[in-house]
């Protein structure tokens, strides 16, 4: 529930925000269909399909510092929502990880999650190479410790305070389990994941934000969300 130190964001820092959360979805340079839709929903931008990325203005990290400013809570809600929307395709490449490095360094923030994020997904491509083949297999296959645990924490610590958020999350997470896709990771093909979304090893944060935005829409904003169901 919304609090009075966890008011809504002023309009023109959500807008920031979400413009923000495009540069990470575009930082590889590709806007497929789905993503290019989602950014004329919350913009209202068109695209030149000869070349969308030229017709994107991602947004600098200074500029999104500038806006924070003090806010250091919001500055961290927005780290998590940028590190879900990098891999919420479950392809994480490497100039999607130097934004939210450039991102997290000009908010002042502690890099923890990302490191151990960053040295996963690596030890994830190392494995995959000396094995060279790629074969399908559980990427939250259990090891001893989860190394994911401290992103994985992290990122459920999400809160959602601002409808224009919630409704791009509720568009950016597919209310049903997506069909077998390939992970790609910093360029290359690591792993082929069956179509049984528990075998993301970050389904259930996923699940869980999905589920708040949801929440927060009908409960706190009384919105109709008919049509995320």
């Amino acid at each position: 529930m919304t609090d009075a130190t966890q008011s809504l964001l002023s309009e023109e820092l959500t807008d920031i925000w979400l413009r923000g959360l495009l540069s990470v979805a575009w930082a590889d340079g590709e806007l497929d269909p789905t993503e290019q839709d989602l950014i004329h929903s919350l913009t209202q931008q068109r695209f030149d399909d000869a070349n969308p990325a030229e017709n994107f203005a991602s947004v600098p990290p200074k500029v999104l510092a500038d806006a924070f400013g003090a806010n250091t809570h919001a500055a961290e809600n927005f780290l998590r929502m940028a590190v879900m929307v990098a891999l919420a395709d479950r392809s994480y490449s490497t100039s999607e990880d130097v934004l939210l490095n450039q991102y997290c360094q000009a908010l002042g923030l502690k890099t923890e999650a990302l490191d151990a994020l960053r040295q996963t997904l690596s030890q994830v491509c190392a494995e995959a190479e000396a094995a060279e083949t790629v074969t399908d297999f559980d990427l939250a296959k259990p090891t001893g410790l989860d190394p994911l645990n401290p992103v994985k924490e992290w990122l459920d610590q999400l809160e959602i305070h601002e409808p224009k958020v919630a409704h791009f999350l509720c568009r950016m997470i597919p209310p049903q389990c997506p069909f077998e896709r390939d992970v790609n990771l910093f360029g290359r093909k690591v792993a082929h994941i069956p179509a049984l979304c528990k075998l993301n090893p970050l389904y259930e944060q996923f699940v869980g934000l999905r589920f708040r935005a949801l929440s927060y829409l009908a409960d706190d904003c009384k919105e109709d969300i008919s049509e995320y169901c």
